[in-house]
Order: C-alpha cells, then structure tokens, then sequence
C-alpha cells in the first residue's frame, strides 16, 4: 500500500490528518505539484486524472479522491469513528461533510486556482472573475459556520469527525487564496483553535 502525497495541498492534508487521527501509518510517496510531477506519465498511469492524493492497495487497484481514501480507512478501522456510528450521526456527518466540501473548500479552492500566479500552468484558463466570486462566497460560509459552531464544538455535533477536517483545512488554506474571515467570527476562531491544537493538524 502506497499513499501519493502532496506537501502543500489541501486534499492530501485532509486524508493524512485523518490518517493520524485513526493513528494509522501509510508508506507516503511525494509528488511534486510545482514542478507539474502529477503530469508525467509515471503519475499519470497511478491517477489518470492526474490529482492527489492517490491510494495504491497491494492489490493493484487505485482508490483516488480524499473522501473515498478516508472512508476505505474508517471501515479497515472503524475506532475512533470519524464518519458517525448511529444512522442519524452517519448522515449528519455526510451533511455537514458536503456542505464543508461544496460550500467551503471549493471557493477556497476556486479562489487560489484563479488567482495565484504558481497556478497558471495547472488552471488553464484562469478566471480571474471566479476567484473574486468565490471569495464572498467562503466568507458567507465562514458566518453561516459560526453561527451554527454557537451550539455545539464541532460541525455535526459532540464529537470530532470528517467534516471538521474538510472545513478546518480549507480554512487554513484560505489565506493562500487571500480570504481573511471577520474577527467577530468568533465561534469559528474558538473551533479552528481547538482542531489546531490536535496533534493530528501537524500531519
């Protein structure tokens, strides 16, 4: 088994903060986005989409895109769980999972892609008019994120799960996107400090 693995980039994060958060440990190979690595043809036959991270199983077979990784490794391991147990908490952690994912990360997302200059050779074309949409968008978020992390310390609920990782490491990659969220959002700021005192955000 061989994790393909990013330094730098948000979705490669998300499975390996989850990966310390089961305390599994996964041989990691890096691929270097800067220098357009996930391109080559040696990726490329590992991931045709050519996007990290991606999973090699001894079996042969690939599983790409973050979520699919870390639900494969929740059913090798299901203690802690970090997807829910009962019915109703599987299902409020996929909401709020989705909800980190489109509402979120993607502006965050779309934000940097169309606007940093080390994305041009990746995002063609870049849309400048995207990322200043996006912006506004992660920021409505950010608010509507706060307002529900009044009542309760984490977003589906008493306890740590995915979706935290989802929305904490999109807001930490806000500021390469040149997001900044208002300082009265202060439910969130309480949240993001305590994920960031968790070993598993030095991953």
């Amino acid at each position: 088994m061989k994790l393909y693995d990013s330094a730098f980039a948000p979705n490669p994060r998300r499975v390996r903060m989850f990966l310390a958060e089961k305390g599994i440990a996964v041989p990691m190979q890096a691929v270097d986005l800067a220098s357009l690595q996930q391109k080559a043809p040696e990726f490329s036959a590992v991931n045709p989409l050519q996007r990290i991270p991606a999973l090699a199983l001894d079996s042969g077979e690939v599983l790409t895109e973050s979520v699919a990784i870390c639900r494969y490794f929740e059913e090798l391991q299901p203690a802690p769980p970090l997807f829910g147990e009962s019915a109703l908490e599987k299902a409020r952690v996929e909401m709020w999972q989705r909800r980190a994912e489109l509402e979120f990360f993607l502006p965050i997302a779309q934000a940097f892609r169309h606007s940093h200059p080390a994305m041009r050779e990746m995002e063609k074309p870049q849309i400048a008019e995207l990322a200043q949409t996006s912006r506004p968008r992660a920021v409505a978020f950010a608010r509507f994120l706060d307002a529900e992390l009044s009542q309760r310390p984490y977003l589906a609920g008493e306890t740590f799960t995915i979706a935290d990782i989802t929305a904490f490491v999109a807001a930490e990659f806000a500021r390469f996107a040149r997001i900044t969220f208002p300082d009265e959002l202060v439910h969130l700021a309480r949240w993001r400090a305590g994920i960031a005192a968790r070993p598993s955000a030095a991953a």
